[in-house]
């Protein structure tokens, strides 16, 4: 039963309750021991715990105490399961509960807009429907211990560059057809227990102290319970934030902004109600949240690594494996080339940076599974940056970006002495982190210079992949074989190890779809933006949506991924083939495995509206299972689809609207590869009668049931007059394009105004 805290908010004197809207520190809210009012201890996330005992900063600048680093959401979303995103993060709070932590700062599932944004790594995906699923599975997680979680960051923030200043500039549709809906399903189904506001404006207003999105949305039409927390340092006026719907400002700052709301209260420019309202929100998540503490929960931090390696098997995606060079046979020589093999890229910079217990790399994995059978040597092959050089004074920037020849021809010596080579390339921690964007899709010279030297010198070449987002790849033909292994968190070498020699086998698929090049990418004329305004010209044509539409082929596509094993999509089944906006459609995929290795699909459900009068992608995911089979052994999975899966955004109605007509089912390995296709019929359940007017155009009129044979007079003219034959393109064109009223005078044909009123009537009747 829920507490009644009026009375206890009664108690509580002005200033305390304005003292309550801020922070006591870096990651502590205020207490009130005379009420009884406990203090809640925050802490960074999302991949991991980041606790700071001494000292704070939200920078990742100060070191934290040790934790479990478990693979990045970028890497995770590779997975697509939710059930795997789900464990992870019950994993974590767990150790939240171990570490007095009440509320861990994530996830966050803000889209990928551009393959440049520097904190990519921490996001899942490009897609809202895949983003919105593993959100929600994260915060039902992390929440399932007790620990709350802060969704973030809220909203449309898809760029570090100038994060504190810009504007992001973007249409109602598109905010909420791509940039909410992540968002919308984690508040809805999972209840995040915080929402925590972005930094930047959108359309004119800061996060911090937008009603809209904070009261009008999130409160009011989403049903969010708890409070809202402002991203560290993102209040911009901290009154207007109180009476947006921002709760709590994090860090304190001083508590200048305090004095601020006591006297707005006292001035009659905030009302009381508004405070208090604040005030009994923050003071319901404390209680349930300090309700919840068990610091006796037991953990095994070597349990939780060994959960990371098998999280990560989950994840990693083949992107080429030419002649079957993969799995690696646990004979012969085998080089180990690039400094990354010895000394991980294994997650990314910033506030996420979690302090690991501990680090596997591949090198020391590789030589444990291979044991005697195998001679491994190892070359470094490009210069390494010294630790904690992500805060440099020169951000992306690296020592790779020199190539060094005398290590690349000790690596090209190895590699040509031995029967493969593995080449472990990628982006350096410089190059993509909190509060900066790249600007290009390269990796460092000194990767390029080596990865080309090596397969020239050696056929078969394998390149692993350290990186939290897309890279160009123009040593993609050379080489026989692409493993991206993303950002794997601690336990990265014994995972990718395992997928080298086959103790596993990969079933990651990309959650991103991976340009050609820069140039290629939706947002390429309006990122980073100019005068600090960020304008989404670009709409709802983000990640393969972009690339379908414009017939651009991509280096990969939008959910992409090879096996060791091979899969059949055999039959597609609807349980109907008509159905109302408010009938649940249930569709029965048949896929089997006709490899020789058991391995793991991700069957994805993409929907195409055949008929739309609106601006809609070709297709959009609305669904994805994952199942593992054995060799020669089929399953059929079902997956639902409801009303959202059908609808688009209607800025008229301002709500989901589904229009009547043929949609399509697709179904296949990747957005790029349909096996499958089949159709339903779907009807608005609510559909209102079109109003005819004197602007309606005589395509329009003539779809009316009616219409044929009321304009049957009419039509005859039309087409005399403008010589059309029906069935051709002009046809169609020249009757969509007329209104009903030019058929008066203006184009000669006899029709009077009492007519083409009596028309309007018969039509709207």
């Amino acid at each position: 039963m829920a507490r009644d805290l009026k009375p206890l908010i009664a108690q509580m004197t002005l200033e305390e309750k304005a003292g309550l809207c801020s922070g006591q520190d870096h990651w502590h809210t205020k207490a009130i021991d005379r009420l009884g009012i406990p203090a809640l201890r925050m802490s960074d996330g999302p991949h991991g715990l980041r606790k700071q005992t001494v000292g704070g900063d939200h920078l990742g600048l100060k070191r934290s105490d040790p934790a479990t680093c478990f693979p990045p959401a970028v890497t995770a979303a590779c997975s697509w399961d939710p059930e795997l995103v789900r464990s992870l993060a019950e994993a974590i709070g767990v150790e939240c509960q171990a570490e007095g932590v009440d509320v861990l700062l994530g996830p966050g599932v803000n889209l990928k807009r551009t393959p440049l944004c520097g904190r990519n790594f921490e996001y899942y995906s490009e897609d809202p429907f895949l983003a919105g699923e593993l959100g929600k599975a994260y915060v039902e997680g992390l929440q399932s211990t007790g620990v709350g979680a802060s969704l973030k960051h809220f909203a449309v923030n898809n760029q570090e560059f100038e994060r504190f200043l810009t504007d992001s500039v973007v249409d109602e549709r598109t905010l909420r057809e791509l940039y909410l809906t992540a968002f919308e399903k984690a508040v809805i189904e999972a209840q995040s227990a915080t929402v925590m506001c972005a930094y930047n404006q959108v359309n004119g207003t800061y996060c911090s102290e937008h009603r809209q999105l904070l009261t009008d949305i999130l409160k009011t039409e989403w049903g969010h319970e708890g409070f809202v927390v402002s991203d560290w340092g993102a209040v911009n006026e901290r009154v207007d934030g109180v009476a947006a719907g921002l709760e709590l400002e994090m860090p304190p700052g001083h508590y200048e902004n305090d004095r601020k709301i006591v006297a707005a209260v006292r001035e009659g420019r905030l009302p009381m109600p508004v405070l208090d309202a604040a005030v009994e929100r923050i003071l319901k998540t404390v209680f349930r949240l300090v309700g919840s503490r068990n610091p006796r929960i037991p953990f095994d931090p070597e349990k939780h690594h060994a959960a990371a390696r098998a999280a990560l098997r989950e994840c990693v995606v083949l992107l080429k494996n030419d002649d079957g060079i993969l799995p690696l046979k646990k004979s012969g020589s085998l080089a180990v080339i690039g400094g990354f093999a010895a000394r991980p890229r294994f997650q990314g910079g910033g506030s996420s940076f979690v302090t690991p217990y501990r680090i596997e790399n591949v090198l020391d994995e590789l030589r444990k599974l291979a044991g005697g059978a195998v001679s491994v040597s190892f070359a470094e092959g490009y210069l390494m940056d010294p630790p904690m050089t992500r805060y440099c004074d020169n951000p992306f920037t690296s020592a790779a970006d020199t190539p060094e020849p005398a290590l690349i021809r000790e690596a090209v010596e190895q590699a040509v002495r031995a029967d493969k080579a593995l080449v472990f390339i990628g982006l350096p921690e410089t190059y993509e982190t909190e509060g900066g964007d790249r600007t290009h899709l390269r990796i460092p010279e000194g990767h390029l210079r080596l990865v080309e030297a090596v397969a020239a010198a050696q056929p078969n070449t394998v390149v692993v992949l350290s990186n939290g987002a897309p890279i160009e790849m123009p040593w993609l033909s050379s080489v026989k074989a692409v493993l991206e292994g993303y950002l794997g968190g601690q336990a990265s070498g014994g995972a990718i190890a395992d997928i080298l020699f086959g103790e596993a086998n990969p079933c990651g698929k990309l959650a991103e779809t991976f340009p050609a090049a820069l140039r290629d990418t939706p947002s390429y004329l309006n990122v980073p933006g100019k005068t600090r305004k960020v304008e989404y010209r670009e709409g709802l044509f983000i990640g393969y949506r972009h690339y379908e539409a414009k017939e651009i082929v991509p280096l990969f596509p939008f959910g992409f991924g090879l096996s060791y094993t091979e899969f059949s999509y055999e039959k597609v089944e609807l349980d109907k083939k008509s159905m109302s906006d408010q009938e649940t459609l249930s569709v029965s995929v048949t896929v089997r495995n006709v490899g020789e290795r058991r391995g793991k699909e991700i069957v994805q459900l993409y929907v195409r509206d055949r008929e739309s009068t609106m601006i809609r992608p070709n297709k959009e995911l609305k669904g994805f299972v994952k199942i593992e089979l054995e060799p020669g052994e089929s399953k059929t999975v079902a997956i639902e689809l409801g009303k959202r899966a059908f609808a688009y955004w209607s800025t008229e109605e301002k709500g989901w609207r589904v229009e009547s007509g043929l949609f399509e089912i697709l179904v296949g390995p990747s957005s790029a590869s349909i096996a499958l296709r089949a159709a339903v019929e779907v009807r608005r359940s609510d559909e209102h009668p079109r109003r005819y007017t004197r602007n309606s155009s005589v395509a329009e009129c003539l779809a009316h049931p009616r219409g044929p044979e009321l304009m049957k007079d009419l039509l005859a003219a039309v087409k005399t007059r403008f010589a059309l034959s029906e069935g051709t393109s002009r046809y169609d064109q020249t009757l969509a394009g007329i209104p009903i009223r030019c058929s008066l005078a203006q184009f000669g044909i006899a029709f009077t105004e009492g007519e083409l009123q009596e028309l309007l009537k018969k039509l709207n009747e």
